[in-house]
């Protein structure tokens, strides 16, 4: 039975942390991935919005349907989109914060968000500098850490997922790179779930393979494992290889733009009565 959560004890910490520090703060910038804006919500925000400001920045807009996007920056408040990477748009971004610092001292704020969403990322851009460790796997930031410059002193986190969450949540995060595909049963599991999530919502272009109707998942794996070389003795697919190299693709943007939520949506997916059955939300 795979676990239902990757929650290591950096996580749990980086919570009590940031919970202790909350108070001297002035704002708090929540990232979240364009791509699924609610699945990756911190799990941390709701208290936090009790306590202090905040303001939302969806990373990864490049990577996104620009039309969905644009759903969501109509629903949600104080929310500004941005490719990190390139730093697109972080003027805006910090424009918004330094409306909040006070005269008399530099704007204290801190950054939190779930695994690799790109923290880090905005926290290098709002600093001028490499200073934060960024990379490409879930929970590279594993304490809390402060950094200061450009009038900001700014309190970065480890990532944070959400111990609580069901299944079908995870699940959506490991196809982004948010969460570590051995909670969800593996790769290939994940790989199988994405592809009939792909195509009971008919996003067929991003399939890495002409999809072919009532095609079994299990049989589009393997034609995705053909076509990516992974093969092992007797011309068999290594669907483990496979899975994994199709979800690297998808999470990248490799295979295209796509937003796999709307407003209103609990999240992309729901599991049914047995774990490997999913719903999707229409």
């Amino acid at each position: 039975m795979p676990r239902s959560v990757w929650y290591p004890g950096h996580m749990a910490k980086g919570k009590r942390v940031i919970h202790e520090i909350i108070s001297k703060l002035d704002i708090v910038v929540e990232v979240r991935d364009s791509r699924a804006p609610a699945s990756t919500s911190s799990p941390l925000i709701k208290s936090i919005a009790k306590i202090k400001p905040v303001i939302h920045v969806l990373s990864h807009k490049d990577l996104a349907d620009s039309e969905k996007l644009n759903l969501w920056l109509k629903e949600l408040k104080f929310t500004y989109p941005a490719d990190l990477r390139n730093k697109s748009g972080i003027s805006l971004i910090r424009a918004a914060l330094m409306k909040f610092r006070p005269e008399h001292r530099e704007l204290r704020l801190a950054v939190v968000g779930i695994p690799n969403v790109g923290k880090s990322l905005l926290l290098n851009a709002l600093i001028n500098k490499s200073s934060a460790v960024v990379g490409n796997l879930p929970g590279v930031t594993k304490s809390v850490s402060f950094y200061r410059n450009s009038g900001m002193l700014i309190v970065d986190s480890p990532g944070i997922l959400d111990p609580h969450a069901e299944k079908g949540a995870h699940l959506v995060l490991s196809w982004l790179g948010c969460a570590k595909a051995e909670v969800v049963g593996g790769f290939e599991n994940a790989a199988l779930m994405l592809i009939k999530f792909l195509t009971l919502k008919k996003l067929y272009e991003l399939l890495p393979v002409e999809y072919i109707n009532d095609e079994l998942p299990e049989l589009t794996l393997e034609r995705i494992g053909k076509k990516t070389g992974c093969l092992i003795s007797g011309g068999r697919v290594n669907t483990e290889l496979a899975g994994r190299k199709f979800i690297e693709a998808f999470s990248s943007g490799r295979l295209g733009p796509v937003c796999l939520e709307l407003p209103g949506e609990e999240a992309a997916i729901k599991f049914g009565e047995h774990e490997e059955a999913i719903d999707v939300v229409q």
